[in-house]
């Protein structure tokens, strides 16, 4: 296992400075964030371009990848994380198309895996959505394959805040959804946040033990459930007002029990933190603090 990070939380630096300092801090690999540049989403950690792939040429990819190279780091993979099933079409057809170019991107630098989201449209029923689902990923999947890249889906439902409710963004969150997506999608992998897990009251080991032999990567990323906020909120609100995102280490999920279910799976892949902890943003600074602390709990585990 090689341990690292995913760029997304230095909007404001280029891969450089970003590379330069995960490999100062022991990191083995990073995850390069690869939304379209000046076009970002507005919601956080997202938007981030620390690789522009529109018009990527073999030459400039390779050039890039030896870079990282010269410092000691692999790239775990790219990471585009919008919502493919948006409800409105041309949103829809731009994220698709732009996910293309990551993958194509992907390609030309021999990366392994390009991580993203099946989506979803809030308003609609898990089943419709499956059907939208059914007549763009098949094809993606594909194109992947010819690549020689593996599609890898995050397990997250993203709902988060009143625009996302009440179906959310994606629907690869649970069990009975990833059965399907690895049953009718041949070639792809899931991108495991142990994280999502926590606050769906999905067994963290039985997941492990079913779908391990299916991780092609995995986001190290922590949740604390607030208790005064379940209280007031409840469980209906999915989340919505308790769920707090933290650093490895700070929240509810059983890391020696995750590393174990890995091991004895043979996953021997990436572990790549993400930050979503606001106590630890602001400034590079803090994110970097943030970073560090997670480094030290998983390092044991790393190795």
């Amino acid at each position: 296992m090689k341990l690292g990070i995913l760029t997304a939380p230095f909007p404001g630096r280029d891969l450089s400075d970003v590379a330069a300092w995960a490999a100062s801090a022991g990191f083995e690999c990073i995850e390069i964030a690869c939304w379209p540049a000046g076009a970002g989403e507005a919601r956080r950690y997202a938007g981030t371009c620390h690789l522009d792939v529109d018009g990527l040429t073999r030459e400039g990819a390779q050039e890039a990848a030896g870079r990282l190279a010269e410092r000691g780091l692999a790239v775990s993979g790219l990471g585009y994380y919008p919502n493919p099933l948006h409800p409105d079409a041309s949103h829809r057809e731009a994220v698709q198309g732009h996910l293309r170019k990551v993958i194509a991107a992907a390609g030309l630098m021999g990366v392994p895996v390009v991580n993203t989201f099946v989506g979803g449209d809030r308003s609609l029923h898990l089943e419709d959505n499956w059907a939208r689902a059914q007549q763009v990923f098949p094809d993606l999947a594909r194109l992947a394959q010819d690549h020689g890249v593996r599609l890898a889906f995050e397990n997250c439902p993203m709902i988060f805040s009143r625009d996302e409710w009440p179906a959310g963004h994606n629907i690869a969150y649970s069990p009975k959804v990833w059965r399907r997506i690895l049953e009718e999608w041949p070639g792809v992998g899931m991108n495991y946040d142990p994280s999502h897990l926590v606050w769906q009251m999905i067994d963290q080991a039985r997941f492990v033990r079913e779908f391990g032999a299916s991780m092609v990567h995995v986001h190290a990323k922590d949740l604390q459930v607030d208790g005064d906020g379940l209280y007031d909120n409840g469980i209906l609100s999915l989340g919505m007002g308790w769920q707090v995102p933290r650093m490895p280490g700070l929240g509810e999920v059983d890391w020696a029990g995750l590393f174990s279910g890995l091991t004895r799976a043979g996953y021997d892949g990436p572990i790549v933190i993400e930050h979503e902890d606001r106590a630890f943003e602001g400034s590079d600074d803090k994110v970097r603090r943030g970073f560090l602390l997670a480094r030290d709990v998983l390092r044991p585990y790393v190795k």
